[in-house]
């Protein structure tokens, strides 16, 4: 079961067994992607448990619908990092580390951390999700990273929502992946929840820029809640 989640070598391996025109070609960020997708979507639960990922606190529906999005969007051709899958439980309160980060080659999480949501999607839970403009909501669904810039909120990510009606005003609504003061235990000490944003997954300070490094040009992140007003909306979750 699990040698189909495995499929993404490091390019060293193949190179080793082919020669360098025809694995250029199939170059993705440093990997080498040998199957249409990452793993069939009756494997998802048996790799929720190889990789002990229940252990980190994230929710199995909530991983299972990422990986069903991830392999949806890589057979598209639209995932050009795949060798990093995020995904944002908004069904967790926002004192939880609920952005995690998994290295798709081996199941390993590279992150855990907090996130917060938008202020107007609710307070210590987000609730309401917006794909409108000015609303300072949070949006759900599958976004990939674009290309990093330095702005008023420092160094930053692009997000482009990939499913319509849901997230796909992201980049006119400036969605961006940055860090920010208020994503701190000394916040949640000190108001009994996370900050919240004007709809921005923002992370903590210390840890934005190599999370930003690590997912940016072209990675699969999934913003996930457990409401089935989403999932029965979503062409790709119903694809």
């Amino acid at each position: 079961m699990i040698r189909y989640a495995l499929a993404l070598l490091p390019l060293s391996f193949l190179l080793a067994a082919t020669s360098a025109p025809s694995a250029e070609k199939r170059l993705h960020s440093g990997y080498v992607n040998l199957f249409s997708a990452a793993m069939p979507a009756d494997d998802n639960s048996s790799l929720y448990t190889a990789w002990n990922l229940g252990a980190s606190g994230l929710a199995k529906d909530a991983f299972e619908k990422a990986v069903k999005g991830y392999n949806y969007l890589l057979k598209k051709q639209m995932i050009g990092n795949t060798g990093v899958l995020t995904i944002i439980d908004f069904g967790k309160a926002s004192t939880q580390k609920r952005l995690y980060i998994l290295d798709m080659n081996s199941g390993k999480v590279l992150f855990n951390t907090l996130v917060a949501h938008g202020r107007n999607s609710g307070a210590s839970y987000a609730t309401d999700f917006s794909n409108e403009e000015q609303s300072n909501k949070s949006s759900l669904g599958f976004f990939i990273t674009m290309g990093t810039y330095t702005g008023a909120n420092g160094y930053s990510l692009k997000l482009k929502g990939c499913e319509k009606g849901i997230n796909d005003k992201a980049l006119n609504r400036a969605i961006v992946l940055h860090g920010a003061a208020y994503v701190s235990e000394d916040f949640i000490n000190a108001h009994g929840y996370l900050g919240r944003s004007l709809g921005c997954p923002a992370v903590p300070m210390a840890q934005h820029k190599k999370i930003i490094d690590q997912i940016k040009n072209g990675s699969c992140v999934f913003l996930y809640h457990p409401a089935k007003r989403y999932s029965t909306r979503s062409k790709i979750l119903d694809s």
